[in-house]
């Protein structure tokens, strides 16, 4: 399976997907808490999945959202130049709007495809 690609901010804070910016990772993680986080994040969306009642399922999508505030994905921004976080909104409605703008058609397909 391929990983797929989508556009990134070019202070690497977002990328793109769904027409809409998500926060990335938080750049400073120590690779190893990275990886452990990311395994958190990966069992718990799978107990989301495999959940057979509404308390397994708020049980496990509690274990999602912390896993990605462990990341930095969620929760107080990493960046410390007071910019606001501005995950959800469509790019062009942003401040990155111009860099929006200055992307090329590819790149743009790539971040608004929907999933299949």
């Amino acid at each position: 399976m391929s990983r797929k690609v989508y556009p990134r901010t070019p202070d690497g804070r977002y990328f793109v997907s769904r027409s809409r910016l998500w926060r990335c990772t938080d750049p400073a993680l120590e690779d190893s808490e990275r990886r452990t986080a990311v395994k958190a994040l990966m069992q718990a969306r799978r107990a989301v999945q495999l959940a057979k009642d509404a308390d397994e399922t708020a049980k496990a999508r509690t274990a999602v959202d912390a896993a990605k505030r462990r990341l930095g994905e969620r929760g107080p921004v990493w960046w410390d130049d007071g910019a606001p976080d501005e995950g959800g909104k469509h790019p062009k409605n942003s401040s990155y709007a111009d860099w929006w703008d200055a992307l090329g058609q590819e790149d743009r397909d790539a971040a608004t495809r929907k999933k299949p």
